[in-house]
């Protein structure tokens, strides 16, 4: 056995016999002798103490009335006990009806057959207990020897595998040694094919070049033919100091040989003036990121990046934006409200897959779907302003054909669509323009994993702000960072300085923040009505109440039906229909208006109104 230590070996040997400690010293043979010198032993003394009987018997009898002797129990057993018990039962006053056995040994006492048969028992107890004992020490040494067994045949099996690979190894070293010798060769003999090339090439040209000088030589001979040695040297140097169109300022051929020689004239700066700027020409036809922290200048980098779209050819741009308001806006398809939005969204996706496949069917290129696309005036660009403050407000719009025990909308819906803009809009001319104030999926999607994705998707665009040391507020510094789709390198780059914010995108009449834009009729009453005609309604202020048309009448109808005290027009749109025909939200909107403006009801807030009671 081997042991952990010397005071393991100390213990185990201590709690071990001297039998058991000569018996483990013994050969397996000897052991097994021992072993069945034991068993006999058992086997032997349990014969003996098997048969006979170890003690004295008293065979008696009871007498009956009738003088008739029973000697045996309803069983047939004799009546008998051992002498000692025979005296004691004497002397505690034995019946006089009981008699010895007159038929059962002399007077009924049978003498001991087997006097010995305890300590025969007792030996037979040693023996199997002996050879237990000794059968149990040898299985616990072959379970030791099994383990030791084991390990010697991992161990011959590791060693084996180890002088395979090693075989293996050896067998690749030489193939290896081979190849790079056999390319060691080949490439010394394409080497030396090489040298003998570049010789010829070298030997073929300075005979070409040897005989341009004879030639040349032969036909300046002919040139100066007749000239004196001084005319000649007059002509040459004439010929030095002439300049001719091929050379540049004021080089001569003088000055072509000379390494001294420079070009004069002022040297252009590394980006001109009008340069600076260039790299807003990129973001018009690449879906961007614009991010940066607050006072960066996202809005209005962004404001200025559409200005350059619209003066691209964009007519379209469409402007997500929950916060807007359409003074901010003019001349772009401003969308406000949070359902609107999700319809744009889910719009966007059914119109990106109905391009792909008009794509496929058209038969045209690449080049000529998208010239198509911008002939027909269909491509524009969608700006999603401020993306990461109202994206956790846009649930997925309920389909007309579902009910609304049954929708379910997809938690992942402005995943998809952020996925959908990023990656398939370039071809479909569907350009879009995320603002937001971080880079990272989770925040602008709510998604994971997707970061290599936007790295080769999109053109990302880092604004970067300064803190006023008087004020300790953030403001724009004018410096941002630059990065193309499928590359990592950041460039830095110089925004537009800009005076003013730009909130007008038509071309006849460009409205800057210092000028105050125009108000129409509507808003004019809805300023009245907010600031001058408070805890009135709006039919209070007329001679009497607007008449609703036909739609809206049907609408206050609906609404009063379903017993609606306050209706939200994302709630009931799905419901509300005529004749089997449903809605856009502005048609309802619009509606919803009339009945405001009869004083059937209040706003709210956004696509909501609180009916009047009557």
């Amino acid at each position: 056995m081997n042991y952990l230590s010397e005071k393991h070996k100390q213990l185990s040997e201590s709690q071990q016999s001297g039998l058991m400690l000569w018996f483990g010293q013994l050969p397996m043979d000897k052991k097994a002798v021992a072993i069945g010198l034991s068993l006999t032993v058992g086997i032997s003394s349990a014969a003996m103490a098997w048969i006979g009987t170890s003690s004295d018997r008293i065979y008696f009898c009871i007498k009956t009335p009738k003088n008739t002797l029973v000697c045996q129990d309803k069983d047939n057993r004799p009546f008998r006990m051992t002498p000692f018990y025979w005296s004691q039962w004497q002397l505690e006053g034995m019946p006089r009806q009981v008699v010895r056995d007159p038929a059962m040994g002399v007077n009924g006492l049978v003498k001991a057959t087997n006097p010995y048969k305890p300590f025969w028992a007792f030996g037979g107890f040693l023996g199997f207990a002996l050879a237990g004992w000794m059968l149990r020490h040898c299985q616990y040494e072959e379970k030791q020897k099994a383990v030791f067994e084991d390990i010697a045949q991992k161990r011959d099996a590791a060693k084996a595998e180890m002088a395979a690979r090693s075989e293996l190894l050896e067998s690749y070293r030489d193939v290896a040694i081979a190849e790079v010798q056999l390319q060691a060769d080949l490439d010394l003999i394409a080497n030396d094919r090489t040298v003998d090339i570049q010789k010829a090439e070298i030997y073929a040209h300075t005979e070409i070049e040897v005989t341009q000088m004879e030639a040349s030589d032969a036909i300046f001979e002919a040139q100066t033919a007749g000239m004196t040695e001084e005319q000649k040297a007059e002509y040459i140097k004439q010929l030095r100091d002439m300049k001719t169109p091929y050379l540049q300022g004021s080089q001569t051929l003088q000055g072509t040989i000379d390494p001294n020689d420079k070009v004069t004239g002022s040297e252009a700066g590394a980006i001109a003036e009008g340069d600076k700027y260039r790299w807003i020409n990129n973001t018009i036809g690449y879906p961007t990121l614009i991010f940066g922290g607050m006072g960066a200048g996202k809005s209005w980098t962004t404001r200025e990046i559409i200005w350059h779209k619209r003066q691209a050819g964009w007519n379209q741009i469409f402007v997500l934006d929950p916060h807007g308001t359409s003074v901010e806006w003019r001349g772009v398809n401003l969308i406000t409200g949070y359902r609107e939005i999700a319809d744009f969204m889910q719009w966007y996706m059914e119109e990106m897959r109905r391009r792909y496949k008009a794509y496929r069917n058209s038969g045209m290129t690449e080049e000529q779907w998208t010239q198509h696309l911008r002939d027909t005036n269909q491509h524009f660009c969608v700006v999603a302003e401020e993306f990461t403050t109202w994206t956790d407000n846009i649930v997925e719009p309920m389909p007309d054909d579902c009910e609304d025990e049954k929708w379910k909308p997809d938690p992942d819906f402005i995943g998809k669509w952020f996925r959908c803009a990023m990656t398939e809009s370039r071809k479909q001319l569907m350009i879009p323009l995320f603002v937001a104030h971080d880079r990272t999926m989770e925040i602008l999607a709510k998604a994971k994993g997707l970061s290599k994705l936007r790295d080769a998707a999109l053109l990302e665009v880092e604004l970067i702000a300064t803190i006023d040391p008087i004020t300790t507020e953030a403001k724009a510094s004018g410096q941002g960072k630059i990065k193309l789709p499928g590359h990592g390198q950041w460039i830095d780059i110089e925004l537009p300085k800009l005076d003013h914010k730009r909130i007008d995108f038509r071309f006849d009449r460009p409205v800057t923040s210092n000028e105050p834009p125009t108000i129409d009729k509507a808003t004019l009453e809805r300023i009245y009505e907010l600031e001058f005609n408070l805890g009135n309604k709006a039919g209070d202020t007329q001679d009497e109440p607007k008449k609703l048309s036909p739609m809206a009448q049907k609408l206050y109808e609906y609404l009063t039906r379903t017993e609606r005290i306050e209706a939200d027009v994302r709630e009931f749109k799905g419901n509300f229909k005529v004749n089997g025909e449903r809605f856009s939200v502005e048609q309802i909107k619009g509606w919803m208006y009339e009945i405001v403006g009869a004083g059937m009801a209040d706003w709210i807030g956004e696509g909501v109104i609180r009916l009047n009671q009557i």
